[in-house]
């Protein structure tokens, strides 16, 4: 009864004397009345304090998705990186078996036009061994014969300048080792020392590219 009594009397300071008077009559209900509020408090408290782990949760949850999204965002990167590479290079090996195409197109006949240079030139031969003063109508076979070779001559010529090759007779020009061969050097009047005096072999280029330098005597320094 002792505790009753003073559970009683710390529920009525802070209340109403009517209020007071009122529970005087009936202490246990004053007392089960101030042990639901404090529960009532309790289970607020323990309400808050769910709630406030939720919230905890959700911001640890959201702390671990941004991660995961950081990770995805660089392998996405990295990803795009390599496809963008691969595409260039493979870009690069088009280009470059496209080129090889064009070339063997190109130069693909090569060596077929080097043997022809062989006939080219036992043709020039020919027609610079015929004597010029021996080329008259008293002579008719020989015209005849003359005539012919310098005709095919300049077909072959006609033939070689269809597919690219081009004869280099470079007397005069300045020596350039990609495109002429020195086989000797020569004292020569009124031309400048390094220019080519005399072509001994007539070079030729395919489609810019030398195929069979010129053999040349280059002016030597005084």
């Amino acid at each position: 009864m002792a505790a009753v009594a003073q559970c009683v009397r710390g529920a009525l300071r802070p209340r109403l004397p009517l209020l007071s008077v009122a529970l005087r009559t009936s202490p246990r209900l004053l007392c089960a009345a101030t042990q639901q509020k404090n529960t009532g408090q309790n289970l607020e408290e323990d309400q808050s304090q769910g709630q406030n782990e939720q919230k905890v949760e959700p911001s640890s949850a959201e702390k671990l998705l941004a991660e995961e999204k950081a990770k995805l965002e660089e392998q996405l990167k990295e990803v795009t990186e390599k496809y963008k590479r691969a595409l260039a290079d493979a870009e690069n090996v088009r280009q470059r078996s496209q080129k090889l195409v064009e070339e063997a197109k190109l130069y693909g006949i090569q060596s077929f036009c080097k043997d022809l240079l062989e006939v080219a030139d036992i043709l020039e031969k020919a027609t610079e061994s015929v004597p010029k003063e021996e080329i008259k109508d008293e002579n008719p076979h020989l015209k005849s014969l003359y005539e012919g070779l310098v005709m095919t001559e300049m077909q072959i010529q006609k033939v070689f300048k269809k597919h690219g090759l081009l004869r280099l007779n470079p007397v005069g020009a300045k020596f350039d080792p990609y495109e002429h061969e020195a086989l000797f050097h020569t004292a020569a009047e009124g031309q400048e020392p390094g220019t080519i005096a005399l072509v001994s072999k007539i070079g030729y280029k395919l489609h810019g590219r030398t195929l069979r330098p010129a053999l040349v005597g280059v002016v030597k320094d005084a």
